[in-house]
């Protein structure tokens, strides 16, 4: 179901003195996987290690905000530094044309030998249900695929907005380095109007399939849930868009499901998939016996923490108010809620969770927690020296919700026992978010500082102390982000010359770098030069840095931004 095409094409044209040519087959992967290695930041904070380093220091970006804590850094940029990125040394200075929309975050492998020659490889998914992987350094497309089967295009927009005109992969892929795949999911229909999701495992050195791909996305659940077959919630493909990124985790491939805008009848699905074989292995319906609740977080992907536990925030949905002896809904429906997700003998149960006492009336008000997303946060000392292990996220309600992995705090309905929770005044001098419309976006963490950008809101970077939140926020931007927000990223070395990036969705679009440790200080706007770096929006794109560049997604390809040599333009216009 997989074709590979064209790999000769010309290139895109860059302002840098290298000369342009053509695509010969070639490219990619290997190197040391696995994330999760472990440091620690000058406030004692016990720190993620969020990108992969290969073996020689290389950084691999792997998944969503680099890594499966989604702390949104990259330790490893040697490269880029506060220094040296300014509108004089630093801009566009090239451009990877596709064919579809880039939602999903590029993803990037470091120099891999292959054939004898050693590749920085940017890949790239798209709307139009295909897949490429690039050179990252001279701009030279390596191959291209179809995810299409025969007599397939990709989905239509199943009459909803929020992705148009068609659907083929939205969702961020997860790479594996040492089967060398990267595993992408796929929406795509027939010309009789069938509605398809299929698993890939894409070869990253040519793109072609393996593990027996593509594998098609089928479940059932037990539940009175609709649509039904003799008390089973039935997976309907067409009803569902993979929006969150693909969480790899201890073998599995990890899938979260949205629907199309709100579009009944849908449910919260979590499917998950052995890697080697892309059979299902586990699956989770988080409203068997109610309604809606499924799971967008703006395309962030589930979270893990060191023992594999799996964070994800739902959308507006059914709550079960009737608990059993151990604190869970009675009938097991958990719409609007912070989730922690366990595996036992191949199941995939809800091991804890957070609901707001007022859950029932923010999911009729479409208030969802589950518009944004979360991250893992590394573990902290309170001021007793008691270590906690914490998780934050926000949505539509513009709170931050801060919760104690140990015990979420479940729902009570005269309070809220969370950890930590920091509503927001609407206003620009809030102790909390400052917005009035709304999470969608996912804050990304360095040093001790948690990095929030709401709806209407300034980039807000809010400090931890003895592990918590310290309000009002410790430094913000001279600018507001409109819808949807922004997620950033972050780049450093070490904990030295950090950068914290971030995409303004306007017409055009701006990439903005600032201090991190006072976002007042703005070192670099694409709009200082924008002749020469002007960027067209799209919705959720999230920026990935990786070797001295900046990648960034748009309605026809990604956007490259590094250092530009031997240029000095003027002074920017006003």
């Amino acid at each position: 179901m997989l074709f590979v095409l064209s790999l000769n094409h010309n290139l895109p044209e860059v302002r840098s003195p290298m000369s342009r040519f053509f695509a010969a087959i070639a490219i990619v992967c290997l190197a040391a996987a696995g994330c999760g290695t472990r440091s620690s930041d000058n406030s004692g904070h016990s720190a993620s290690i969020p990108a992969e380093a290969g073996p020689s220091g290389n950084v691999n970006i792997l998944t969503y905000h680099d890594n499966n804590a989604r702390t949104g850094e990259n330790p490893n940029e040697k490269i880029l530094k506060p220094s040296n990125v300014n509108f004089r040394q630093f801009g566009k200075v090239g451009f990877l044309p596709v064919e579809g929309l880039v939602d999903a975050e590029p993803l990037y492998v470091s120099q891999l030998k292959i054939r004898g020659a050693k590749h920085n490889v940017v890949f790239v998914v798209t709307e139009h249900d295909l897949a490429y992987a690039f050179d990252a350094d001279t701009f030279q497309r390596l191959w291209m695929v179809s995810l299409l089967g025969p007599d397939e295009t990709p989905s239509d927009d199943r009459g909803c907005g929020q992705v148009r005109p068609e659907i083929g992969v939205t969702s961020t892929p997860a790479i594996d380095l040492r089967s060398r795949i990267m595993y992408v999911v796929a929406m795509s229909k027939d010309s009789s109007g069938k509605y398809f999701q299929r698993l890939h495992a894409l070869d990253l050195t040519t793109g072609a399939e393996k593990n027996g791909g593509p594998e098609t996305i089928t479940a059932t659940f037990p539940g009175t849930a609709v649509p039904n077959s003799d008390g089973q919630v039935v997976f309907d493909p067409k009803q569902y868009k993979e929006r969150t990124g693909l969480l790899l985790s201890n073998g599995v491939v990890y899938t979260a499901w949205a629907s199309h805008c709100d579009f009944d009848p849908y449910t919260g699905w979590v499917i998950g998939f052995d890697a080697r074989t892309l059979k299902r292995s586990a699956v989770l319906n988080i409203e068997p016996h109610g309604s809606e609740g499924a799971f967008w977080m703006s395309g962030d992907g589930p979270g893990t923490d060191d023992s594999g536990n799996i964070y994800l925030l739902a959308g507006n949905g059914t709550f079960d108010t009737t608990l059993n002896s151990q604190g869970f809904p009675q009938k097991g429906d958990f719409g609007n809620a912070f989730l922690k997700l366990k595996t036992s003998r191949g199941k995939l149960f809800v091991g804890d969770y957070f609901d707001m006492h007022n859950t029932i009336a923010e999911s009729r008000k479409d208030l969802d927690l589950g518009s944004g997303g979360e991250v893992v946060l590394p573990d902290m000392k309170d001021s007793s020296g008691k270590t906690r292990h914490l998780v934050v996220g926000g949505g539509k309600d513009d709170t931050i919700y801060l919760a104690d992995r140990s015990s979420m705090g479940k729902f009570h309905p005269d309070r809220d026992d969370i950890y930590q929770e920091i509503p927001s005044t609407g206003s620009e001098d809030s102790n909390g978010l400052g917005g009035n419309t709304g999470v969608y976006s996912t804050p990304a963490y360095f040093n001790g500082t948690l990095y929030f950008g709401a709806v209407n809101d300034f980039l807000r970077a809010f400090k931890f102390e003895h592990a918590r939140l310290m309000t009002p926020a410790a430094s913000k931007t001279a600018i507001t982000f409109g819808y949807p927000g922004t997620t950033p990223s972050i780049s450093s070395d070490g904990l030295r010359d950090a950068i914290v990036w971030a995409v303004e969705s306007n017409t055009p679009a701006v990439l903005h770098a600032y201090d991190p440790n006072d976002l007042a200080h703005e070192l670099y706007n694409s709009n200082q030069q924008r002749k020469r770096d002007e960027i067209t929006g799209n919705k959720f794109i999230t920026p990935m840095i990786a070797g001295g560049k900046v990648f960034v997604g748009t309605p026809t390809g990604v956007a490259v931004f590094g250092l530009l040599p031997g240029q000095h333009p003027p002074a920017p216009t006003r």
